[in-house]
């Protein structure tokens, strides 16, 4: 089909209802990109009849523009005219389950005051449509991806909360789990049933020849519970692939009907209100023999897919790509050769909390900074989200390429971070548990609260105020790095309260997560208050290093993100320099006191004095840092200077 046959095709569709005005933007809006998603489908379909399927994509996006909400497509036209509105250093995420946080929908809405003391505009809420009864893997096993969970809430309730965030002006993060449902999502219980179509849906084997040869290849995500990637289903006898959890079965996107199906879930799902689609395990999307199945091309090319899509129905939308993967992987997702920029616009940082922790644990910046630098720039139109931790395990990702860069044994290394996080090690502060132990490659990922991890929990139960001070000022300088990163820094849910590991939850016994997935007590939200508790403490130096964040024009994600040396190995230099000025990152990782001479300041652009934004204070000659001392200078000269892109 010829554009022209195409554009005729919308306006007697699914564009008909709209006014000439309105018709028009869609098709400006395509015209530009119409060849780019034909080449795109014939990458991923070269035996299908690319112009039909690229109609059937085209028509999806129609549709649900014309369907869009008139405050939604009028928050799109403000957020084209401010491309950078997601980038800006105003961003400030927060994480959280609906239940563990408020209980249900209404009351996160009742919370959004809470979240603004924080200073956060960008809020994710972990899955809460419907999902598998029973086990559910936290709700990533998803039943129905447009209907809300009873136990949350309904489907009013999430109208009800876009609505309000948006009138709060926190932008509302949605997971989409697009790599598998649950076995019993309506495509699953008719596969089952025996309908052949729903059954290429997903991967399914009459016996255990491809799953066999795919095996070799495969990595083992969940070896202690869930070994191998495949599930015989004798109902249909056939093995289902499931890499995750037996009751998570892999869609299957050589089927280009899956590809539309899902499609329309995410444009559906902007068109409730949601501004960020956090777009879940896309590096298993695609499947090719031979191969671990992981960041392949086809993966890659159907979230370029969805960014045309996106920018066709929903402009003011964003991609997250859940991508944790190894740094070089990681990258891609933001799109790579001719397609830089052109695919999510972010993905999180896991790579710089991994070397996070390891700083502490080694008490020495040198792998932080040189494996940092290896990482290089993202495309302009991008950004990190940076966080301390999330709702998953912390996996050591040290390639033997960066610990080589600084003398280390990757594995050796490796070993040591599991060891040093679960306590066993002889000088650990930390309390975390073990999660999924793989007896072939003896690696060992970790579960634990930020403050936990951080030595809090070890302090407080030695009534030693040192160590909690030491816990303090640990959990400081984290936050304090992620947030001058460059991106989006994302608080944990529990951590702006000091909550350290909760063991009472039933299931951490077979998953260790559970214990760093805290429910918030309205006592500990009210001891935000008190300076004299751990909540009250915490929620204070969060709120500080947020607001101060808010005030660092040097901190927008155009700026360049630079690691340098700071002359001294127990210290993490970061520079951010751009037009807007230049603010040098100074930070302590040992429990020592630290010195950066003033020589070394000089050739880091801060020649005659400088301002610490966190604190106001000013600073000139050497600077000496206190145990886990975080310091953002700026010259002197640009200290006054006004956050001129919050305008």
């Amino acid at each position: 089909m010829d554009e022209t046959t195409l554009e005729g095709a919308l306006l007697e569709g699914p564009l008909a209802g709209l006014d000439a005005g309105d018709q028009a933007v869609f098709l400006e809006r395509l015209r530009p990109v119409v060849d780019d998603l034909g080449r795109l489908v014939g990458r991923l379909y070269p035996d299908a009849e690319s112009g039909e399927l690229v109609e059937a994509l085209v028509r999806a996006a129609a549709r649900r523009f014309a369907e869009r909400p008139g405050t939604l497509r009028l928050l799109d036209d403000e957020r084209l005219g401010k491309p950078d509105w997601f980038q800006r250093p105003s961003m400030v995420g927060y994480s959280a389950y609906v239940d563990r946080f408020a209980g249900d929908i209404p009351g996160v809405i009742d919370r959004i005051p809470y979240l603004l003391e924080l200073g956060v505009t960008y809020l994710h809420l972990m899955p809460f449509m419907l999902a598998r009864e029973g086990e559910n893997d936290g709700g990533y096993a998803v039943a129905d991806y447009l209907k809300v969970d009873p136990r949350f809430g309904s489907d009013e309730d999430f109208d009800r909360l876009s609505t309000a965030l948006r009138e709060s002006g926190i932008s509302l993060c949605v997971d989409v789990v697009v790599n598998h449902t649950a076995d019993t999502h309506e495509w699953a219980r008719r596969a089952l049933a025996g309908d052949p179509a729903f059954q290429s849906y997903f991967r399914m084997f009459p016996d255990r020849d491809l799953p066999d040869r795919h095996e070799a290849h495969l990595r083992e995500i969940f070896p202690d519970t869930d070994p191998g990637s495949f599930t015989w289903r004798p109902e249909i006898e056939r093995w289902v692939w499931t890499t995750f959890h037996e009751y998570q079965w892999d869609l299957d996107y050589s089927n280009p009907v899956v590809l539309v199906e899902m499609s329309g879930v995410l444009l559906d799902l902007a068109n409730r209100g949601a501004d960020v689609l956090r777009i879940d395990a896309p590096a298993f999307l695609w499947k090719e023999l031979g191969t671990m199945c992981e960041n392949l091309d086809g993966a890659h090319q159907v979230l370029q897919v969805w960014r045309i899509l996106t920018e066709l129905a929903c402009p003011g939308v964003l991609l997250l790509a859940e991508a944790i993967v190894p740094i070089e992987d990681t990258m891609r997702y933001f799109g790579s050769g001719d397609a830089a920029g052109r695919e999510s616009q972010l993905a999180y940082h896991h790579f710089f909390m991994v070397l996070l922790w390891s700083a502490l644990a080694e008490q020495n910046a040198r792998l932080l900074t040189a494996a940092l630098r290896r990482a290089g720039p993202i495309p302009p139109g991008s950004a990190w989200c940076t966080y301390v931790r999330s709702h998953d395990d912390i996996g050591w990702a040290i390639t033997p390429e960066d610990a080589g860069t600084v003398g280390l044994d990757d594995h050796l290394h490796r070993e040591f971070l599991s060891d040093f996080y679960t306590g066993s090690y002889p000088t650990s502060f930390a309390r975390g548990e073990v999660f999924q132990f793989n007896p072939e490659t003896l690696d060992r990922r970790v579960s634990g609260t930020t403050a936990s991890l951080a030595g809090l929990e070890q302090g407080l139960d030695a009534g030693d105020e040192t160590a909690v001070d030491l816990a303090f000022a640990r959990m400081r300088l984290l936050y304090a790095l992620v947030a001058a990163h460059g991106g989006i820094p994302l608080v944990w849910s529990g951590d702006e309260l000091a909550l350290c590991n909760d063991p009472a939850d039933p299931r951490v016994d077979e998953d260790s997560r559970w214990i760093h997935r805290p429910f918030l007590d309205p006592g500990d939200i009210a001891d935000r208050l008190d300076p004299a508790t751990a909540a009250g403490r915490m929620f204070s130096v969060l709120s500080e290093v947020m607001a101060a964040r808010a005030r660092s024009p040097e901190l927008h994600a155009q700026v360049a993100t630079v690691p340098d040396w700071s002359g001294n190995d127990a210290v993490f230099c970061l520079v951010r320099s751009g037009q807007v000025g230049r603010l040098v990152v100074l930070a302590n990782v040992t429990a020592s006191d630290q010195t950066v001479d003033a020589g070394r300041l000089h050739e880091l652009g801060l020649a005659d004095g400088a301002l610490d934004r966190l604190t106001g204070r000013h600073r000139s000659g050497d600077v000496d840092l206190a145990p886990y001392e975080v310091v953002w200078l700026v010259p002197e000269a640009t200290a006054g200077r006004g956050d001129l892109l919050q305008h």
